[in-house]
């Protein structure tokens, strides 16, 4: 058994390419909380200028929509929250890469990321910290219920580094996020996340 859909058309090509990436977003969110429909995945990936040919080898237009290679650079340039979309032309599927760059929290993630089985497969994934930083973030953008839905079921089931989410939350000034989701998970659950 190989990665579910829509897994399968972006996490292989990402293993043959040996590009560093790790799965955030809802995905990992499933992994480490509950699973929820998606029609799309989120990697983080490290890569240099350098490295555009080895993405569009794993990724060949006659598949896959790639972003022209000027917009790469641009990506792959900025200082921060350089980012594009993959699409899959016969599934519609698409991912969202997040470039670490010189991003402080990705390049933790990179750092920290795991290793996990999915099938008979394995892929790297985000650990549970940054996945519930970056849904803060979402949250704060966008107010969607389904990223509090996704954080709220992350802190019931998976254990995390709870001074570290602190100190990142007042780094990134994601306080009244962060306590909004702890009501909400206090009024699911009627205990405290500690």
């Amino acid at each position: 058994m190989g990665f579910p859909k829509p897994f399968v058309y972006f996490l292989e090509p990402m293993e043959v390419s040996e590009l560093p990436y790790c799965v955030t977003g809802s995905v990992a969110a499933g992994i480490y909380g509950q699973i929820r429909t998606t029609h799309d995945i989120d990697l983080v990936l490290l890569m240099e200028v350098k490295d555009i040919a080895r993405l569009q080898a794993a990724f060949p237009e006659s598949e896959y929509y790639v972003p022209p290679q000027e917009t790469l650079v641009t990506e792959l340039r900025r200082g921060q929250r350089g980012c594009l979309n993959l699409y899959h032309h016969e599934s519609g599927f698409k991912a969202d890469l997040f470039f670490v760059v010189h991003d402080p929290l990705h390049l933790w993630a990179m750092k920290n990321r795991r290793r996990v089985g999915y099938g008979d497969r394995q892929m790297w994934i985000a650990p549970p910290e940054y996945v519930l930083l970056r849904k803060l973030e979402f949250f704060r953008e966008g107010r969607q219920d389904k990223h509090i839905g996704d954080m709220r079921f992350m802190l019931a089931v998976t254990e995390m580094d709870r001074p570290f989410i602190e100190a990142q939350v007042e780094r990134l000034g994601l306080k009244d996020q962060w306590e909004e989701l702890l009501e909400a998970y206090r009024a699911t659950y009627r205990e405290n996340f500690d």
